[in-house]
């Protein structure tokens, strides 16, 4: 975004948590190798005008995101689901172990490799474009993360790493239900049914181990 380009704070709060990123080396985590910044040209040459925009350089990930399989109605059953729910987790441990919360768990940020690995990306990036807080109230939280957000995050409270585990239980609960557990007209709607009430009822044919483990994620 071209108003956090410009913004000093903004571009050492992404350089700080591009590095942290980096220094996470784990089978399920996209690994960042680099970061940096490149001047983008916002004038022509013979404007001479420049702009400095922050980068990072992460590894190619041949596969499709969890969204991409709820979008097109291939929602993964049980097995599946917890394939995707121990991969996710699996990242999250190791990260947690080295005091790094994700802060944003959806489906977006979740790939299915071709050769069925599981591996998470965009570690640190809502915290480097929204700061340590994100109130729903802040320009720039989406729809896409208020569906998937703890209720600590959307009173504006500072992310854990039971916050991950919380938007990973809906992940999980999606998944195996096709459906989200909370919608609403906008994402304040939404933020403040997390918070307020609970999660309808998982479907009945889910197996007993399934359903524990995505209510104990959503408790």
């Amino acid at each position: 975004r071209a108003d956090l380009a410009e913004d000093p704070v903004s571009k050492a709060r992404f350089t700080r948590e591009a590095q942290s990123v980096a220094g996470l080396n784990h089978h399920a985590i996209v690994a960042v190798y680099d970061s940096g910044e490149d001047t983008v040209s916002t004038g022509g040459y013979a404007a001479g005008g420049g702009q400095s925009v922050p980068y990072i350089v992460m590894e190619i990930v041949e596969g499709r995101t969890i969204r991409d399989l709820l979008i097109n109605a291939e929602a993964p059953g049980p097995e599946q689901a917890l394939i995707i729910v121990s991969g996710v987790l699996e990242a999250l441990a190791y990260s947690h172990q080295h005091g790094i919360v994700h802060r944003d768990i959806k489906p977006a940020n979740v790939i299915i490799t071709h050769n069925g690995a599981v591996k998470v990306m965009d570690f640190g990036i809502a915290r480097a474009l929204h700061g340590a807080s994100t109130t729903m109230t802040q320009t720039g939280m989406v729809m896409g993360t208020a569906q998937y957000i703890a209720p600590e995050q959307a009173l504006g409270h500072d992310a854990t790493a039971a916050s991950d585990v919380y938007s990973l239980g809906v992940v999980g609960y999606e998944s195996v239900s096709g459906r989200r557990p909370f919608t609403g007209d906008g994402a304040l709607t939404v933020a403040m049914k997390h918070i307020k009430e609970a999660p309808p009822p998982l479907p009945a044919d889910l197996p007993p181990n399934v359903r524990e483990l995505i209510e104990i994620a959503l408790a």
